[in-house]
């Protein structure tokens, strides 16, 4: 209690994010000279060995519980890695040092480098179901939309709830053969669509912030990514729901038998049970959310968004890295 106000504050408290930040700009920087080289795992490696060094300089007890490159092979940060000096705060940690290595390699937009953060045992264990159905909006989605209806009638409700009219909304989806329907769906409903050739989490997250031009994020996507989506809606007060999505049946019989209930829609509190969530990214290419990597005569420009849960803070961090310095 301030007793000049008589309000009500928080005392403040280490903010984690900012020096997690330096993690994910060094993954970004590292992975630049393999922009549009057509190697993904050779930006995907450096992008790896970068992030495992600056995370080594962290004051916490970090377990990867979601590693980065798992479905496809890559290069990784392997789940049950510990990363950190090993005293502080024991975390779960997700991390993806490229999210978007097929982008970077084409030298395509949105490629991010990122991290999420959340107490110890606080993540989601989808028991190796890789996939989910997911939707995501800000806000204005809660007790509005719902998984199990159709599109059109949640795109209709959630723009009445948004006070806009349907031909206005924009709505994200991957841009994979699997959703042709949805996405005929969504145009026959009277909204536009922004395909995203990958990097649905940046797409939850411009759902659900203030003054971007998507309204909604659907379709099927990464079980992994959903969980890191909802450490960064944490801190935006947004709405996410999932649905597990096993693709063949060995992968349905090890959800059943991990007692996993396959027609449940998974809410936030289900994907992260704590408030203290931290989500970190930084640009490697340019993007909606943030900028990419740029170099500006000695100096190395990077752009960062940090999201923290506990307090609902969203803040942006532009740098300047002299160039000699990452040689």
């Amino acid at each position: 209690m301030s007793p000049e106000t008589g309000t009500l504050y928080q005392h403040p408290d280490r903010n984690l994010g900012m020096e997690l930040v330096r993690a994910t700009e060094a993954a970004a920087i590292r992975a630049v000279p393999f922009i549009g080289r057509g190697d993904k795992n050779a930006a995907d490696g450096a992008a790896v060995d970068a992030m495992r060094k600056f995370l080594g300089t962290v004051e916490f007890d970090g377990l990867v519980v979601i590693g980065e490159g798992e479905k496809d092979h890559a290069p990784m940060l392997y789940n049950g890695e510990h990363v950190g000096s090993g005293e502080g705060p024991a975390c779960d940690i997700a991390v993806d040092p490229i999210d978007g290595t097929s982008l970077t390699a084409a030298g395509r937009q949105n490629a991010l480098s990122m991290i999420a953060v959340a107490d110890r045992g606080a993540m989601y264990d989808p028991s190796a179901v890789f996939y989910m159905e997911k939707i995501v909006t800000g806000f204005e989605g809660h007790g509005v939309v719902d998984l199990n209806r159709p599109i059109g009638e949640n795109i209709r409700a959630l723009a009445k709830a948004k006070n806009k009219d349907v031909s206005d909304m924009v709505v994200a989806v991957l841009d994979r053969p699997r959703h042709a329907q949805l996405i005929n769906d969504i145009r026959e409903a009277g909204a536009g669509t922004r395909l995203m050739l990958d990097g649905d989490v940046a797409g939850g997250i411009n759902a659900a912030m203030h003054g971007t031009r998507i309204d909604m994020c659907v379709g099927t996507g990464g079980t992994p990514e959903g969980i890191i989506t909802a450490c960064a809606l944490k801190a935006l007060g947004g709405l996410i729901q999932g649905r597990l999505l096993p693709s063949d049946d060995d992968e349905r019989q090890r959800a059943i038998d991990a007692g996993h209930d396959l027609d449940r829609v998974l809410h936030i509190d289900d994907l992260v049970t704590s408030d203290n969530t931290y989500f970190v990214a930084t640009g490697v290419t340019d993007g909606q959310l943030v900028d990419g990597v740029r170099k500006h005569g000695p100096a190395i420009r990077t752009e960062s968004i940090i999201l923290r849960g506990r307090s609902g803070t969203v803040r942006r961090v532009v740098a300047e890295h002299l160039a000699e310095k990452w040689l």
